[in-house]
C-alpha cells in the first residue's frame, strides 16, 4: 500500500488546457500528508522529468508515483521505477483531448471550463486512491523445468524443437509413429518457399530430420504417446508410453504439433470418389508423384489428361448437410447408451466438422503444385484445373502466374454439376458458370479431388490433460476440431497456459507458413519458462507479477470461480475450495468478478480499489446545476485503446463521463455497479471486447461472462429500485475508435430521457 504518494503533472501533455495550479492545490488540500510531493514539469516524459521523480524516490520521500499526463499506453518505459507503485492518470487523451463542451465552446488555454477542471480533479483523485489501495505485487516465483515438450515429429514439431534447442533449452520430442517427418515426409515436393516463388521445391524434411537427430539438446522418443499431462507451466509432468512402458518426464512448457489426417473420403462421393476408379484424392495423387509413377487406378496407364477440381461448396453442401445430420443423430443416440456402444469410427465425428471451407488456399496451391507434377513427370500430358474459387494470397500470386504461363496447364472457373463415367475408365465432368458462361463437359483420364484436412485434436484428446475442465482443449465453435487458440491476437496460445499450438493442428497451412508458425510457438514456449520462473504472467499481461489471493474463511464453495476461469487456473481441494495454480493464471480477474462473496483479490487490482475509485467521482445532487454523471468501465485491451485513438483523432464525448480501465469485463464485480448507482451515478456503461464464435477477447470469455452476469446486475438494480436500462454493456473492437464516441453520447442521451438517478442526494 502506497502511503507517501508523489503526484506529478506533465505540462507538455496538457497543453495549457487545465488550471494546473488549482489542480495541485486541490491535491494538497484533499490528501494532505498522503501526497507529500505535488509537482509539475514542462516535459515530464524526459530524462530531466524522470530524474526529478527518481530523486524523490531515492530520498524516501515517496513510495508511490502518480503520473498525470498522457495515456498509460504510451511512455510506459520512461515511467518505470523500481521498488515503488506507479499509477498513470490519463489527463491528455481521456480528459483534455476528448472534452466536449455542452455549449460547443472551444477550449482556450488559460480559460479552463469548469466541467473540464472537474473531470481532471476526479481523475487525479481516482489515481491517488488507486495507489492507496494497491500493494506491490510479487512473490509468485517458482523453480521451472527448463525443458520443452514437443508433441509431434512432423515438419512443425521438428522446426519448433530445433528453434527451442537453438536457444539452449532442452527438448523432449514425442512422435507417435516409428519415424520422424510426418505428412511432409510423404510429400513429393512443396509449393515454393524461397524466391522466385515460381517452382515447386523439395520439402527439406530430410535435413530437418538429420538436424533433430544430431542435436545434443533434443531427445527423441519414437513410437511414443503422451498418455497424460499434469501440473502447471514450469512444472508439468508428462506421462509417456514408449516401448511398452510408461515413464514420467518433467517439462516446463509444451508445443503441440501433431498435424492432420485426411478427411474420410466418403465426403467426396458427389465428385465421383469411390464409385469411379479414376477419381483420386490429392493426397493419393501426392503418393503417386512420390513413387514416381502417376497412373490410372483402372488400368495402370499413364493419363493423358489430368483434371483437378477445386472448391465446390454448392456440390458438396447438400451431401455434407445430410451426412452431418446423420452423424449428429447417431451421436445423440449414443449419448443415451453406455460408452461402449458409442460409434467407433472417426467418420461420424469428422463429418460433423466443416473442414473444407477452411482449406481453399491450400487446395488451390496444391492443385497448382500437382499440375506441375504432371508437366514434370508426364511431359506429354495436359493438366487442367477447374475451380469455383482460386485463392493464392501474397507471394503465391507469382506461383499462380507461372502456372498460367505454362502452355501445358489449362485453368477455368466453373461449378461442378455432374461427374460421371465416360467409358473406358475416363471421367466426364460437367461444369456450369464457366469463364465463357457456357455449360461445358470435360473428359479426363484422371480426376483429382481435394483432400480435406482434419486436425488430430478433432479425433481424440491428444494431450490428455489432468485438468478439472477435462482432458482436451475447449472446443472452438467456429473452427470445430482445431486446437484451441486465440487466433486473432495470440495465434499460438491456447486456453491452457504454457501449451502452444503450431502447424496444421491449429489451422490448415503450407509448409512455408508452418515454419514461421512453429518458430512463434517455440518462442512462446521459451517465454513461458522465463516468465513463470519470475512469477510473471506470460500473456496477454506480459510481465504482470500479481496473482489472485483467496480469503478462504469467507468462501462458500460456490465454485463459480473454478467454473468460470477460462484458463483452467483453478482446481478444487477436497472441501471444494478453490486451489490456484499460479503459473496457469493470466491475471484477468475473471475469478474476482465471479465471486459473490468478494473473497478474491490481486495486490494491485481488487474490489475495494475500484470501488474506492468510483466513490471519488463527484456526483452533483442536482442535474440542472451540476449535470449528470456516468461511469464507464472499459476493457484495457480493446475499449480503452479505442477511446485513446478516438481522442487522438480529434473526437470527443460527453464531459459527464468518467472512465475506469479494467483488466477485463470478466473481472467486473456487481458490487462496483451497486456502488456507482447507490451514490447517484446516472448510468454505467460496460465497454468490452466482441465475443461469439469469432471471439476477440484477450481473455477469451470475459465479455461473454460479463454479459451473462447482466441478469445479476439487473437483479441488484431492481433491489435498489433503479431502472435496468441505466446499466448497459456494449461490444467494442480496438478498430471501432471512430464510433465509440457516438456510442457513448447515445448512451448518455438515452439515460437522460430516464431522468436523474433517484439516489441523488443520498
Amino acid at each position: 500500500m502506497a502511503e507517501k504518494i508523489g503526484v506529478y503533472f506533465d505540462e507538455a501533455s496538457l497543453g495549457g488546457a487545465l488550471d494546473l495550479a488549482a489542480l495541485m492545490d486541490g491535491v494538497r488540500a484533499k490528501w494532505g500528508a498522503t501526497c507529500p510531493v505535488v509537482k509539475s514539469h514542462p516535459q515530464l516524459a524526459s530524462d530531466e522529468g524522470r530524474a526529478m521523480i527518481q530523486a524523490d524516490i531515492d530520498a524516501g520521500t515517496v513510495d508511490g508515483v502518480c503520473i498525470c499526463g498522457s495515456s498509460p499506453r504510451v511512455d510506459w518505459d520512461i515511467y518505470r521505477f523500481s521498488g515503488v507503485l506507479v499509477e498513470r492518470v490519463n489527463l491528455r487523451e481521456q480528459c483534455v483531448l476528448c472534452y466536449q463542451d455542452p455549449k460547443g465552446q472551444p477550449v482556450v488555454p488559460g480559460a479552463t471550463p469548469e466541467l473540464l477542471q472537474k473531470m481532471a480533479t476526479d481523475y487525479v483523485n481516482m489515481g491517488v486512491v488507486k495507489l492507496q489501495k494497491a500493494a506491490q505485487p510479487g512473490g509468485g516465483e517458482i523453480d521451472v523445468v527448463r525443458r520443452v515438450l514437443v508433441v509431434g515429429g512432423g515438419f512443425a514439431g521438428m522446426t519448433a524443437a530445433l528453434d527451442v534447442a537453438a536457444l539452449g533449452y532442452e527438448v523432449l520430442l514425442v512422435e507417435k509413429k516409428d519415424h520422424l517427418g510426418g505428412a511432409a515426409a510423404e510429400m513429393y515436393k512443396t509449393i515454393p518457399m524461397t524466391p522466385p516463388y515460381t517452382q515447386a521445391q523439395p520439402t527439406g524434411v530430410e535435413k530437418k530430420i538429420a538436424a533433430v537427430q544430431a542435436s545434443e539438446h533434443i531427445t527423441v522418443l519414437l513410437g511414443a504417446q503422451l498418455k497424460a499431462l499434469a501440473g502447471a507451466p514450469g512444472q508439468y509432468t508428462a506421462t509417456i508410453a514408449v516401448d511398452g512402458e510408461e515413464r514420467a518426464e518433467e517439462v516446463g512448457s509444451v508445443v503441440l504439433a501433431t498435424g492432420w489426417t485426411p478427411l474420410d473420403a466418403s465426403y467426396l462421393k458427389p465428385l465421383g470418389y469411390g464409385s469411379l476408379k479414376n477419381v483420386v484424392t490429392a493426397w493419393e495423387f501426392e503418393a503417386m508423384a512420390k513413387s514416381g509413377a502417376i497412373v490410372r487406378k483402372s488400368d495402370g496407364a499413364k493419363p493423358q489428361k489430368v483434371l483437378f477440381l477445386l472448391g465446390f461448396g454448392e456440390t458438396l453442401t447438400p451431401f455434407a448437410e445430410k451426412e452431418r445430420a446423420e452423424a449428429e443423430a447417431a451421436a445423440k443416440k449414443a449419448e443415451s447408451k453406455e460408452e461402449d456402444d458409442a460409434p467407433k469410427t472417426n467418420f461420424v465425428k469428422q463429418v460433423t466438422y466443416k473442414h473444407l471451407p477452411f482449406t481453399s488456399e491450400l487446395t488451390s496451391l496444391t492443385a497448382l503444385k500437382q499440375a506441375g507434377y504432371v508437366r514434370e513427370l508426364l511431359p506429354e500430358s495436359i493438366a487442367m484445373i477447374a475451380y469455383e474459387h482460386m485463392m493464392v494470397p501474397g507471394v503465391n500470386e507469382l506461383y499462380y502466374k507461372a502456372a498460367q504461363n505454362d502452355p501445358g496447364i489449362m485453368m477455368t472457373k466453373g461449378i461442378v454439376r455432374e461427374v460421371r463415367d465416360g467409358g473406358d475408365g475416363d471421367v466426364v465432368v460437367v461444369l456450369e458458370d464457366t469463364l465463357l458462361g457456357a455449360k461445358v463437359e470435360i473428359e479426363a483420364d484422371l480426376v483429382v479431388v481435394p483432400t480435406g484436412m482434419v486436425p488430430t485434436t478433432a479425433l481424440e484428446p491428444v494431450l490428455n490433460l489432468k485438468y478439472r475442465q477435462g482432458p482436451a482443449f475447449p472446443d472452438l465453435e467456429l473452427f470445430s476440431g482445431y486446437a484451441d487458440s486465440n487466433y486473432i491476437c495470440f495465434p499460438y496460445e491456447t486456453r491452457r497456459t504454457g501449451i502452444y499450438t503450431a502447424g496444421a493442428v491449429r489451422q490448415p497451412m503450407t509448409l512455408a507458413l508452418t515454419e514461421t508458425d512453429a518458430a512463434g510457438a517455440a518462442l512462446k514456449a521459451v517465454q513461458c519458462l522465463e516468465s513463470a520462473n519470475r512469477g510473471m504472467a506470460v500473456h496477454p499481461r506480459s510481465g504482470d507479477l500479481s496473482f489472485p489471493k483467496f480469503n478462504l474463511l469467507r468462501c462458500t464453495q460456490c465454485k463459480r470461480c473454478t467454473e468460470e476461469c477460462p484458463f483452467g487456473a483453478l482446481d478444487e481441494d477436497e472441501k471444494g475450495n478453490p486451489m490456484p495454480n499460479t503459473s496457469r493464471c493470466r491475471r484477468c480477474g475473471t475469478c474476482m468478478g465471479a465471486c459473490p462473496e468478494r473473497v478474491i483479490s490481486f495486490d494491485n487490482y481488487n474490489i475495494d480499489q475500484i470501488g474506492s475509485m468510483i466513490k471519488q467521482v463527484e456526483v452533483p445532487d442536482d442535474i440542472e446545476t451540476g449535470g449528470p454523471r456516468f461511469l464507464i468501465l472499459a476493457c484495457e485491451n480493446d475499449a480503452y485503446p479505442a477511446l485513446d485513438i478516438a481522442a487522438l483523432q480529434g473526437k470527443s464525448w460527453s464531459p459527464y463521463v468518467r472512465i475506469i480501465p479494467v483488466r477485463c469485463l470478466g473481472s467486473v464485480n456487481t458490487i462496483w455497479i451497486a456502488d456507482a448507482m447507490s451514490k447517484g451515478t446516472d448510468g454505467c456503461l460496460l465497454l468490452g471486447c466482441k465475443y461469439g464464435e469469432d471471439y476477440q477477447c484477450h481473455f477469451v470469455k470475459g465479455s461473454e461472462l460479463c454479459n451473462r452476469r447482466m441478469a445479476n446486475i439487473g437483479e441488484t438494480l431492481g433491489k435498489l429500485g433503479i431502472e435496468t436500462e441505466r446499466v448497459q454493456q456494449l461490444q467494442v473492437a480496438i478498430d471501432d475508435y471512430a464510433i465509440v464516441p457516438e456510442l457513448i453520447d447515445k448512451f448518455v442521451k438515452d439515460i437522460m430521457k430516464l431522468g436523474p438517478n433517484p439516489f441523488k442526494g443520498y
